[in-house]
């Protein structure tokens, strides 16, 4: 039985030393932390999720619902232990942030078949002992350079951004409601309602505040699906109120619905202290963001609790370097999972280190495994990453749009949805069974 050797203890890092641990092999997990960390985290714990607390939407009728219930049937350890620190969000799945990582931190350390070394690894061992690189967009240079030098391509980039948190006790509550859109849920949200001449100021503000500079770069590179604030502001004046500030759905009070913009904050902690503003990713300068933010309704006196931030995240041209389970073409022993991988968003990385883990757990003690149906969304998106246009490969988050079309007809859009989402769990169940995983 071989040794399976782990770098990074990120979402995808101890998903993938949990899923290899099962089949008894033993695990070598490597992190900087809790002595170090990387510019993008916080905490001194594993499994920190940077960005956001929300794994989106539970609905199967959305591409995030199907992907946590798939996650689910395949025993995820990360959404296992996540389900015991959910915090009011709605029809979304949301959680403590700082609790979840300190709980994964101490469970994934209970685990006999893992040993973890607290250290930096800069290159990546070669052998054919299975090796898992899930190191993350935050990957250091002196690691970024050695997989530029593994798998002879130079490494791809985008920048991605972190929303403002703040505390609930410092907010005038008078001049905020709870609700939830379209009433979906409890009242879990808090809003910021700003009339027409509120909202063009703000927009103003954001466009014109002082921003972090962007060095080392030529091309500013951002993902769509996390773009700073004051980039959707630059795209028109009107943009954010049809994005993250669109009112629809959310009223002051039953009789109101005159709101001309709504910012909204999602409970990011099982006390209700800290809350996040939501979509509200910014690279402005952290004195600018207390100025402008402060100008919102309700927020004159808001304490910062976290700042945004803009961070470089790293990944490979997946299509050139990635074949069966997230494997380098150049030696089947080395996989990539989570961002680095081409991946986007936190049920992504989860789900890549989960099939990583598997196949790497198989492969240590002498099996394999196939690769997940193309029909579900672990595999349509393992498919993705690897078939996608090498020349203009950018990350992707799963969406029902890599699914084979099924032509179902007569039947609404969430319908079809949903029914396309009970097919491939099915398949999925199928798969399992087959693999007896």
């Amino acid at each position: 039985m071989k040794k399976v050797s782990v770098i990074g203890g990120g979402l995808a890092g101890i998903e993938a030393a949990y899923q290899v641990s099962k089949y008894g092999a033993k695990v070598d997990l490597y992190d900087i932390k809790p002595t170090g960390k990387t510019e993008g985290h916080e905490l001194p714990f594993l499994g920190e999720m940077i960005c956001s607390n929300s794994f989106g939407s539970v609905s199967l009728s959305t591409s995030s619902g199907l992907l946590q219930n798939e996650l689910k049937e395949l025993d995820s350890f990360y959404l296992k232990n996540a389900a015991k620190f959910r915090v009011p969000a709605g029809n979304s799945y949301s959680v403590d942030r700082i609790k979840l990582a300190k709980h994964l931190t101490s469970e994934i350390k209970k685990i006999p078949e893992i040993n973890f070394i607290c250290n930096e690894v800069i290159d990546i061992p070669v052998s054919d002992a299975p090796v898992i690189v899930a190191t993350g967009p935050l990957t250091s240079k002196k690691m970024a350079e050695s997989i530029s030098s593994f798998t002879g391509r130079k490494n791809l980039f985008f920048y991605d951004s972190t929303s403002p948190i703040v505390n609930l006790n410092s907010l005038d509550m008078d001049k905020l409601f709870w609700a939830s859109r379209y009433d979906k849920g409890e009242a879990d949200f808090l809003n910021i309602p700003l009339n027409k001449e509120e909202y063009h100021e703000f927009v103003d503000d954001l466009i014109n505040g002082e921003k972090v500079t962007i060095r080392d770069f030529e091309d500013k590179k951002f993902f769509e699906a996390c773009l700073p604030v004051e980039e959707i502001a630059l795209r028109g004046k009107e943009s954010l109120a049809f994005g993250p500030m669109k009112p629809v759905g959310l009223k002051s009070t039953p009789e109101s619905d005159d709101n001309y913009a709504v910012v909204q904050l999602r409970q990011d902690d099982m006390n209700k202290k800290l809350f996040q503003l939501v979509g509200f990713q910014t690279r402005l300068k952290w004195g600018e963001q207390k100025r402008i933010f402060r100008k919102l309704p309700g927020l004159k006196e808001a304490e910062f609790e976290r700042f945004g931030r803009m961070h470089r995240n790293t990944y490979i041209n997946a299509p050139v370097i990635i074949t069966g389970i997230y494997q380098s073409k150049k030696s089947r022993s080395v996989y990539f999972a989570g961002q680095i991988s081409g991946v986007e968003g936190y049920l992504e990385s989860i789900c890549s280190g989960l099939l990583c883990g598997i196949s790497a757990g198989r492969q240590a003690t002498g099996g394999n495994i196939s690769e997940p149906p193309s029909d579900t969304a672990s595999g349509s998106l393992l498919r993705y990453i690897k078939g996608g246009d090498w020349s203009n490969f950018k990350p992707s988050k799963f969406s029902f749009g890599l699914l084979p079309d099924m032509k179902i007809k007569g039947k609404s859009k969430r319908e079809k949805k949903e029914i396309r989402s009970n097919q491939a769990i099915e398949e999925l169940k199928k798969w399992i069974k087959k693999e007896g995983i």
